[in-house]
This record gives structure tokens, sequence and C-alpha cells, in this order.
């Protein structure tokens, strides 16, 4: 059995404009301050990583290590949430998610997809540069808008959106199989690959691809009314990555999972500082020992309501707590005596003639 690793903490969230926030060092150092083992590390920020120096140099990847290992740190993964998402883009999401990319490709679909498919593709190199095993990531979306749909499902319109999805993701999969990294999905409303069904639609079209593996985030199982447990025990093989994230969800006669276009604080289901929703971390934490999982615990922090530095300094702590230091024999070996046949026949009294 394996032990997970952890802390380790997204720093998505936390990256701003002022001291420590602005540079990885800053980050770094506030982030073992904290207790954090890892940093999970967005590649949408050249000041704090810069990408496309990480997948051509190996020289820039050791000093980063190098930099991270002065404060007791490692990377847990990299992250291209943002550019996965822009590998597929739903024509009625074209000026939301235009500004994730940069304004040479803005307002041209086709630029900013090929864009997207060569940052993603770079992370691969990079990852293998830096030593890691998985990559965190978004896989687009062609299908959302026809989540729930009317005028009413068209099986056609869906096979060809996942098609295209698949066809677009191949050549990234296979480029990070060639430097031997996972892509790990987060499922994710807002991307087709949402849940447990919509995976395994992606994964046949892809035909089992070995590199097509998930993120596992329960909150936004939660919040989908999905049981996430058995998720982990439906997917465990494909779980690469894990998300400590909580969330809660409260019925009320007003609104539902829909939201009704509320703010998150005002929704019936909401994400919460780890500890403070529904989430039930101490059976995951078994679940994940028990089918050997060994990458890391990663905070992803978006409460709506608790500050984030409090947050993050908490949520060390709370993944510190669940971790399990997974046995290193069984609790009845005691019990083993060697080879007993002879002995385990003649209690079942097999050798006693007929």
């Amino acid at each position: 059995m394996k032990t997970l690793k952890g802390p380790a903490i997204f720093l998505s969230q936390f990256i701003g404009q002022q001291a420590p926030y602005n540079s990885l060092g800053g980050l770094a150092q506030w982030a073992a301050a904290l207790g954090y083992k890892a940093l999970q590390i967005p590649c949408n920020h050249p000041s704090i990583f810069d990408l496309e120096k990480a997948a051509s140099s190996q020289t820039y990847c050791d000093e980063v290590s190098g930099l991270l290992a002065q404060h007791g740190l490692v990377i847990s993964e990299l992250s291209t949430h943002l550019e996965g998402q822009l590998i597929a883009v739903h024509p009625a999401h074209d000026i939301a998610f235009d500004g994730f990319a940069p304004a040479e490709v803005r307002g041209n679909n086709t630029r900013r997809t090929e864009w997207a498919i060569k940052t993603v593709k770079l992370a691969a190199a990079a990852s293998a540069n830096l030593g890691l095993q998985s990559h965190a990531t978004f896989s687009g979306s062609l299908a959302w808008p026809y989540l729930y749909p009317w005028p009413p499902h068209n099986p056609q319109l869906l096979s060809e959106a996942f098609a295209e999805l698949a066809r677009r993701w191949e050549p990234v999969l296979d480029e990070y199989d060639r430097h031997g990294v996972d892509v790990c999905y987060e499922i994710h409303p807002g991307e087709d690959l949402h849940d447990g069904v919509t995976f395994e639609r992606f994964l046949a079209l892809l035909k089992n691809h070995p590199r097509c593996n998930i993120l596992f985030d329960p909150s936004h199982l939660h919040l989908q009314h999905i049981d996430y447990l058995q998720f982990i025990d439906i997917y465990h093989s494909r779980i690469k990555a894990f998300h400590v994230k909580d969330a809660e969800y409260v019925t009320n006669g007003r609104s539902g999972v829909y939201g009704g276009y509320q703010r998150w604080i005002d929704r019936a289901g909401r994400f919460r500082s780890p500890g403070d929703g529904q989430i039930n971390f101490n059976a995951i934490f078994s679940k994940l020992a028990q089918y050997d999982y060994d990458g890391w615990a990663v905070l992803e922090w978006e409460c709506c309501l608790k500050d984030a530095d409090t947050g993050a300094r908490e949520g060390a702590e709370f993944i510190r707590k669940h971790i399990i230091p997974v046995a290193g024999r069984a609790f009845d070996d005691f019990a083993a005596q060697g080879d007993q046949r002879e002995s385990v026949r003649a209690q079942l009294g097999l050798d006693k003639g007929a």
C-alpha cells in the first residue's frame, strides 16, 4: 500500500499584485510557512512560471526546482486549466473566454484553438523536464450549452461534439504519452467532461488512451448530487490528481443545482473551505489509501465566505490530519505460519479417506 503526498496548494487563487503573492519565491516562502510541501503551479502567469522556457530549458527547470527546494517544496503538478478550456469553446462562449487568450489570437476561434493546443503540449515537455508524472487541466466544452436541451435531445449533435473534442485532444494526449506524463481532466460543470458518463464517452472515443485520466475534486460531484465515494470505486485506476475542496448543498424552495443566476454565496450549492462544508473527507482519504493513490492532496481554495489566507492556513493542517500513513503489514499477520497446506487439509478433514 502507498501513502498519498501532501499537503500541497494550487496557487491560481492566490497569485496577486502584492508581495508575497507576486513572485514564485514569495509564494514559496508563504506556502512553506503555512506547512505546505508542494505547489500546483498554473501556466498562465509568465512572471511566476515561464512555460515556454520550461519546455525548452532544463536549466530553467532546475532553477525553479532549486528555488522551491530552498523552502522545502516541490511541484505537485503544472496546471493548464485555462489553456485546456480554450481547446474547445462553443461560439456562445467565445467572447467570455477570449480574455484568457493572448491578444493576437482573440476573436479568431481557429487560431485561438491552435494556440491552446500548442500551449498545452508545451506543458508536457515542461512537466517532463521537471520530473512530474501528472498534469492538471480542463477539457473545454462544445456540448455544454445543450446540457438541459430544449428543443429536445439531439443525439447527432452530441455525437459530433464529443467526436470533435476527442479529435482535438488525441494529439495532445499522444504528446504527453511521449513524455511519460498523465493528463488529468478536472471533472467540472462547464466542461464537457463533467461527470463519469461524459468521461467514459470521451475515453471510449480515444480508445482508452492511457494518458487520459482524472483530477478528482469531490466538490463538483457533490453539487451535482453524484456519489463521490462510489466515483472513486469506479474510476480509481484513472484518478491521478486530487483537489481538496469542500462544498455544501442546502435544499430550499427557491433555487437548486442550476443556481438561479445568483452569486455563489446565495446559491443552494456553494464551495467552502475544507471542513466547513458537507464533503466526507475521512471517507475520501480512506478510499484513496485503499486504492493506493500515491499522488498529491492539493488544496484548492474557492470558499464563498472565508478569507483566502485563513483558508490556506487551515487547509494545510486539514490535509495533514487526513493523510493516512498506510500500514506496512496487516494487523493479523501475526497469525501467519508459513506453508500450512497439510494442516489446513487436516483441519478441513480432507486427508482422512473417503
